[in-house]
């Protein structure tokens, strides 16, 4: 067959296909246009014949939105301006230096009320309970919070000049240079005199205790390092707190059930123009085996669903708490050509079992259910999700000479309490996904009895007789175990 001859049959038979497939596609064009033509047309009325002027950007978002309402909650239009504070969130960081602040409502000084590890103001030598003075030698005493917050931000990069007042009294001027903030996602029981993480809560049989509070790209790296600090102390049996995790990265919770699994399904994800991708766990890296328990509550969600359901399929981990929230659908970000980005919900995540994390519309079953159920009440709810994030503040430096006895924290929110969220760092957005009713409430002065953990405690008493079952301890009946219930003393 000569080329010309060849060239004229491909010719027949590209026509033959395009005029198969161009009647659809042209009509879905067509369709497009007129969609496109009549929201144009609705537009120019609007504008040109309302009764008062329009703002033409809030028209714009409004039919985005509106077209967007009829899906899913976690369908949404990023538009430019609002980018780049979505992938900070997504990434669980911020620009600044690393300082959470408060404003003292009596003497409306700016105190510190605890540097971030490993950030700028850290690395300064700022102190929890240090008060700020001038920034960049301008006196600030008399300004408020927000305005003191807009003189320490500035470009990743330059320096910015801080003087503070120690609890000693003494005065001091520190120079940092502004920088990304990772938050740590990677938490202890409590903090130790230095100002380190005590990942022990239970002294014989050792028993760690980690706490993720969300998934970023640096969970997994941080986690493994505290597992095997852990075991190189003599760790029998490990305490995964899930509770309040909103999720985060896929990723990431991905490989941190690859940590504790060398084999096994981790999660499968299914959408309707989507393949079918089954993600296994791999033999290299896996951490020695070990007796595990994971803490979920209602306010668990997405990633933090998929690590807790997995391990827990895969017979690797108990799951003690109360069911997780139901957040199980997968996203898709997708650049849009004029700026702005879509998120779009493209499948959903299932269990090794085949569970469906999402809670959909009038579902009976979703989320992770644990295999060993500890309710806890709304109240109690507050109060820990108010010590957890205490208990992450560095310890304010002692005062030579003073009295003051430690003391337990107490059950109640302080009279006089912060002028921001606790746990929201200076120039930091707030936090993606905050459990509701968690702001500090006014209870009764008189109350007798400070909440206890009983889901801590639950998992820890569990996790004693798995230890003993597995023989690798013996613990006399009755025999004390030494853990302090109670959180370390503010000084």
């Amino acid at each position: 067959m000569n080329r010309e001859r060849f060239a004229w049959i491909t010719s027949v038979v590209l026509v033959a296909l395009l005029a198969f497939q161009l009647p659809g596609t042209l009509a879905h064009r067509d369709d497009d246009y007129a969609f496109v033509g009549t929201l144009m047309t609705i537009h120019r009325h609007l504008v040109d014949n309302y009764a008062e002027p329009v703002d033409e950007e809030k028209l714009r978002k409004g039919a985005i939105d509106g077209m967007l309402g009829q899906l899913d909650p976690y369908t949404v239009y990023v538009p430019p301006a609002e980018q780049e504070k979505f992938e900070r969130l997504l990434q669980g960081s911020y620009k600044g230096v690393g300082i959470q602040l408060d404003q003292n409502e009596q003497t409306k000084e700016i105190e510190v009320v605890t540097p971030i590890e490993e950030s700028p103001a850290h690395r300064a030598g700022v102190l929890a309970g240090d008060v700020i003075l001038k920034v960049n030698g301008e006196d600030i005493r008399n300004l408020k919070i927000e305005e003191v917050m807009a003189k320490v931000k500035g470009p990743v990069g330059s320096e910015v000049r801080i003087t503070v007042r120690h609890t000693t009294g003494e005065e001091a001027e520190l120079t940092m240079t502004r920088q990304e903030i990772v938050m740590p996602t990677v938490k202890g029981y409590r903090r130790n005199e230095d100002n380190s993480w005590d990942y022990f809560v239970n002294a014989d049989p050792r028993v760690g205790y980690v706490r993720v509070t969300q998934f970023t790209p640096e969970t997994t790296t941080k986690l493994r390092a505290a597992v095997e600090k852990l075991l190189a102390e003599g760790m029998k049996g490990l305490i995964l707190d899930l509770r309040f995790n909103p999720g985060g990265r896929l990723d990431q919770a991905e490989e941190v059930v690859d940590l504790f699994l060398d084999q096994g399904t981790v999660v499968v994800t299914r959408g309707r123009n989507r393949p079918e991708k089954v993600t296994q766990a791999t033999g290299p890296g896996t951490l020695p085996p070990f007796p595990m328990v994971v803490l979920i509550n209602e306010h668990s969600a997405s990633a933090s669903e998929i690590v807790a359901g997995s391990l827990m399929d895969n017979r690797r981990a108990l799951v003690l708490g109360t069911r997780s929230y139901g957040k199980g659908s997968v996203q898709e970000v997708v650049d849009l050509d004029r700026g702005g980005e879509l998120k779009v919900t493209v499948g959903y995540y299932y269990l090794p079992s085949g569970r469906l994390v999402h809670r959909k519309k009038d579902a009976a079953d979703w989320g992770v259910e644990p295999q060993i159920i500890v309710p806890m009440d709304e109240a109690t709810q507050q109060w820990l999700y108010r010590n957890q994030t205490e208990t992450e503040y560095f310890r304010k430096p002692k005062v030579q000479g003073s009295t003051t006895a430690p003391t337990t924290r107490a059950a109640t929110a302080p009279a006089t309490g912060p002028s921001r969220p606790l746990g929201t760092a200076l120039d930091q957005p707030p936090p993606a996904t905050r459990p509701a009713g968690t702001q500090p409430s006014t209870q009764p002065t008189t109350q007798p009895v400070e909440p206890t953990d009983a889901q801590l405690d639950a998992a820890i008493s569990t996790m004693i007789g798995h230890i003993v079952l597995a023989g690798e301890r013996k613990v006399a009946a009755g025999g004390a175990a030494d853990r302090s219930t109670s959180q370390p003393a503010r000084e």
